[in-house]
C-alpha cells in the first residue's frame, strides 16, 4: 500500500515538473512569436510625430500622495508638451509633506495646471475618479507622480479614440528610469520583455489585454462613466478599469510609441511590497470576475482570465517541486550522516524517486530554458530600443533576471493567496509612498 502510494506522489511530481518547465518555456515563445507579429504589423517604419485633423482638448490627471520630491520636475514637464489643447489637474491625496504646498505655488505660474487638494488620504482610485468629474474634457489621460511623459504623447493617444469610438482606453510604454543598481538594470529588461512584448503578444492574439498600466494609459470619458469610473477596493485600479472596459465591450488598446519615464524600487524590500501587491491585485480579479462565465458576451477575455490562472499554478507547482526536492536533499544527507543501513535504504528510494522526476524534461534542460529567457529578453529589448536607444546595453544585466525576479514573483504570488483570500471584503485600497529608487537618469 505504501509503495503504491508513493508511485502515485511520484506521478504526480512528475507532472508538477512538467508543468513547470514546459508552461514558461511555451509562454516565452507564445510572446515573442506574438510580439514580432504586432512590430512588423503596427510598428514598423511608424513615425512617432504624427498630425492630427483636430486637436480635442486633453486632460493630464496626476495623483499625488507625499512626492514632495519629484512633483515639481513632473508638473513642470508636463506645461512642455507638443499639443496645443490640454490641461493638467494635479490631485493632492492628503499628502503629509510639502507636496500641496508645492503644486499651488506651481499654479500660480502654469495657467494649464489645476489642483485639487484631498483633507485626507483616500487612496489613488479615489484621487483619479475626482479628478476625472472635474475633468473638462472628453480624454483623459493617467500618469504617476512621478513619471515623465513623453513631449510627444499626447496626440498618439488621441489618434486611436479619433480612428474608432469603440476605444476605451489606450495604455502607452513605460520606460524604467533608476538605472543605478543591479535591481533598476534587471527592471529595464523585465520592463520590455514582461510589459511591452506581454502586451504585443496580447493584443495579437487576444486582442485584449490584462492591464493597462496604471503609470500611463488615456481613457475616454464616456468609457469611464460606462464602467463607473474606478474601483475604490482594488489594490491595482489598473487591472480592474482595464476589466471593467472590455468586459463592457470597450476596446484597450497598447500604443508602444507613448511613453512615460518612470522611477522604480531598487531595494529588495520595496520590490518585495509592489510585487506582492501586484500578486494581490491579481488574485483579486479573479475573485471579481470568475461569474462572468454565465454571460457569453464575454468570451473575448476568457483567454486572459485562464492565462493568469495557470500562472498562479505554475507558481504553486514551483513550490511543490522545490519542496520535494529540498525533502529528497536532506534523506539524502540524513543517509550520509547516520549511516544507519535502514535510513540508507530509504534515502536512496527517496533520491532515485525525485531523480527519476527529470526523465520528463529534455536533455540540457536548463540550457534550453536559460537560452530561451535571453532570447525572449533579446527580441524585447530589440523592440524597444527605437523608443530607447541606451536598451541594449543593459542586456548583459538580464542574465540575473530568472535566478531572481523568477523567485521573487513566484514567491510573492504564493504570499499573496492568503493574503488576498483574508482580505476584508469593500475594504478601500489606500496608499503609501513606494520606493522611488536610489538615482535616475
Amino acid at each position: 500500500m505504501i509503495e503504491l502510494l508513493s508511485q502515485n506522489v511520484l506521478h504526480v511530481l512528475q507532472l508538477l515538473l512538467g508543468f513547470t518547465y514546459y508552461y514558461p518555456l511555451f509562454m516565452a515563445y507564445l510572446w515573442t512569436i506574438g510580439a514580432l507579429w504586432f512590430y512588423f504589423r503596427y510598428e514598423y517604419r511608424k513615425p512617432k510625430n504624427i498630425q492630427l485633423p483636430v486637436n480635442p482638448k486633453v486632460s493630464i490627471v496626476v495623483p499625488c500622495f507625499n512626492e514632495e520630491d519629484h512633483v515639481r520636475e513632473v508638473i513642470g514637464h508636463l506645461m512642455d508638451m507638443n499639443y496645443p489643447n490640454y490641461e493638467v489637474l494635479a490631485v493632492n491625496d492628503g499628502s503629509t509633506d510639502n507636496t500641496g504646498a508645492t503644486l499651488d505655488e506651481m499654479a500660480l505660474h502654469h495657467p494649464r495646471l489645476r489642483v485639487i487638494h484631498l483633507a485626507k488620504n483616500q487612496g489613488k482610485s479615489v484621487a483619479l475618479n475626482t479628478a476625472a468629474y472635474l475633468a473638462d474634457s472628453d480624454y483623459i489621460i493617467g500618469i504617476d507622480g512621478d513619471a515623465l511623459l513623453d513631449h510627444d504623447a499626447i496626440p498618439l493617444f488621441v489618434q486611436h479614440f479619433l480612428s474608432e469610438p469603440r476605444v476605451g482606453a489606450v495604455t502607452g510604454n513605460p520606460r524604467i528610469r533608476t538605472r543605478s543598481t543591479l535591481l533598476g538594470r534587471l527592471q529595464v529588461g523585465e520592463f520590455s520583455s514582461l510589459v511591452g512584448l506581454i502586451k504585443r503578444a496580447q493584443r495579437v492574439f487576444y486582442r485584449q489585454l490584462f492591464t493597462a498600466s496604471g503609470v500611463i494609459t488615456a481613457f475616454r470619458q464616456s468609457a469611464l462613466k460606462d464602467v463607473d469610473f474606478w474601483s475604490q477596493d482594488m489594490l491595482t485600479e489598473d487591472m480592474d478599469i482595464t476589466w471593467k472596459l472590455q468586459l463592457r465591450g470597450w476596446d484597450v488598446r497598447f500604443e508602444p510609441r507613448a511613453l512615460a519615464w518612470i522611477l522604480m524600487p531598487e531595494t529588495m524590500n520595496g520590490l518585495w511590497n509592489q510585487r506582492l501587491r501586484w500578486a494581490m491585485g491579481g488574485l483579486q480579479i479573479i475573485g471579481k470576475y470568475k461569474g462572468m462565465f454565465r454571460d457569453w458576451r464575454s468570451y473575448p477575455v476568457w483567454p486572459l482570465f485562464f492565462e493568469h490562472i495557470l500562472s498562479v499554478l505554475w507558481a504553486c507547482s514551483v513550490t511543490v517541486v522545490l519542496a520535494a526536492y529540498c525533502i529528497d536533499v536532506m534523506a539524502y544527507m540524513y543517509q550520509i550522516i547516520t549511516s544507519v543501513s535502514e535510513a540508507s535504504s530509504a534515502s536512496i528510494t527517496s533520491s532515485t524517486s525525485v531523480n527519476s522526476m527529470t526523465s520528463l524534461l529534455p536533455e540540457y534542460s536548463g540550457v534550453i530554458i536559460g537560452t530561451t529567457c535571453l532570447l525572449q529578453m533579446l527580441v524585447s529589448l530589440l523592440l524597444d530600443c527605437r523608443y530607447d536607444h541606451q536598451l541594449m546595453r543593459y542586456y548583459i544585466w538580464t542574465i540575473w533576471y530568472p535566478f531572481g525576479f523568477w523567485l521573487v514573483n513566484m514567491l510573492t504570488i504564493i504570499v499573496a493567496i492568503p493574503k488576498t483570500l483574508l482580505r476584508k471584503r469593500g475594504l478601500r485600497a489606500r496608499w503609501v509612498s513606494p520606493d522611488r529608487g536610489v538615482t535616475h537618469l
